[in-house]
């Protein structure tokens, strides 16, 4: 009597918990490993990026080409990964391209010159397509209609991945140790996920449908259509915005912090760290949150919030107050990549790869925005350059719309 009375308490406790705390299955949390690994590397580059430009003699023109330029090539890739992975070569694609991330990123790691970096960037950006786009493409199909809570899900992931990047740079900076080595460690790592994945199982609408020439060219004219339709565009176009103030801003913070606000390598590090960890605070805390307030009217308000906090970041030179502000923008942007890309797989239902190549299409766009700031930068400064960067909360509060999800 005792034990079965104790079994149903477990059993009720067991409901009672949130979703969001329940452990992922073995599927789910090997599609979120990829986030992690690939948000890691990225963590370490962007923390690193002081000692790398010394390393390798790079001035702003070539960062930026660095940022920038992978990103437009491997768009045009990644639209033909994402359509062909709606169709049963989704897992083949998901394989291969870790094998080459994993390759790439080892070429990183012995770079000589920024020219090199850039050649191993260029191969490593759309195998990360593969590898992690379509994972979150997945991770989509794994519950249609909790989108923006998975998602959620997926950015807190990767935000740890940024976290633990950034505070390895910082450690291995105060202890004299390469980039190289922690780019290395990464390398072998994204090759031992990649033979997990192999192993796993991936069931998703499409995962019988067989590809053909013909089907990629109906499919090409699917995302051209898509790209010119209101439900689709204005999401898109308003996540390439927001990256402005996520993923550029954050690729040129460490040098910021360095070349402006004067200060060493180690305490760069830390900025980025700092940034890093309130912002996986925030995308915690949104996860229960998306349970009670609208993602969209959170989107807003933080849009807002982050131009004010912005403004003072940069018309700041102290480091801690400059450290504060940081932190007080990685909160409050928390939420924007994961809301704005759950509302883009909502209007493209039952097509989760197809998303991928949209999104790809959009980003090529986008990913001209570091190299602009690295222009802007070597012309009038990096301070004067990131000043274009406040135009991204700006949109956002002009741009998202307002009513209820079925009116937009």
């Amino acid at each position: 009597m005792r034990r079965t009375s104790r079994f149903n308490r477990l059993i009720s406790a067991r409901r009672v918990v949130p979703l969001w705390l329940r452990l992922p299955t073995a599927l789910v949390g090997t599609l979120l490993a990829t986030e992690f690994f690939d948000e890691l590397l990225f963590g370490l580059r962007e923390a690193a990026w002081p000692a790398i430009r010394t390393d390798l003699d790079m001035s702003y023109l070539l960062v930026g080409l660095v940022l920038g330029v992978p990103g437009v090539i491997s768009g045009v890739v990644e639209i033909g990964i994402g359509l062909i992975g709606d169709t049963r070569l989704r897992k083949a694609l998901i394989v291969g391209g870790g094998v080459v991330l994993g390759a790439a990123i080892l070429l990183s790691a012995v770079s000589v010159n920024g020219w090199m970096l850039l050649g191993a960037t260029i191969l490593l950006y759309p195998a990360s397509g593969a590898l992690v786009s379509l994972s979150q493409a997945s991770l989509m199909d794994t519950d249609p209609k909790r989108h923006e809570h998975n998602m959620a899900r997926w950015t807190l992931v990767g935000s740890l991945g940024v976290v633990v990047g950034t505070l390895v740079i910082a450690g291995a900076s105060a202890m004299g140790i390469s980039w190289r080595l922690l780019f290395a460690a990464v390398g072998f790592a994204t090759f031992v996920l990649t033979l997990v994945i192999s192993r796993q199982r991936l069931d998703f609408p499409g995962s019988e449908r067989a590809f053909t020439p013909g089907s990629l060219a109906s499919d090409l004219a699917g995302v051209w259509q898509n790209l010119w339709s209101m439900r689709v565009a204005r999401w898109v176009v308003l996540l390439q915005f927001a990256g402005l103030m996520l993923d550029v801003l954050l690729g040129f913070l460490a040098l910021y912090f360095v070349d402006v606000i004067g200060v060493g390598l180690t305490q760069a590090a830390l900025a980025v760290s700092v940034w890093a960890v309130v912002g996986m605070a925030g995308d915690l805390l949104l996860i229960p949150m998306l349970d009670r307030v609208s993602g969209l009217r959170y989107l807003r308000v933080s849009a807002f919030l982050t131009a004010v906090a912005f403004t003072g970041f940069m018309l700041t030179s102290t480091y801690w107050v400059a450290l504060i502000l940081l932190g007080v923008l990685g909160f409050l942007n928390a939420g924007w990549y994961s809301i704005l890309q759950a509302q883009v797989y909502t209007a493209m239902p039952g097509r989760s790869g197809s998303v991928m190549s949209v999104s790809s299409a959009a980003g090529m766009v986008g990913s001209l925005a570091p190299l602009g700031v690295g222009v802007l930068a070597a012309t009038v400064g990096l301070q004067a350059a990131l000043w274009v960067l406040l135009v991204s909360p700006v949109v956002l509060v002009i741009g998202i719309p307002r009513g209820r999800p079925c009116d937009r």
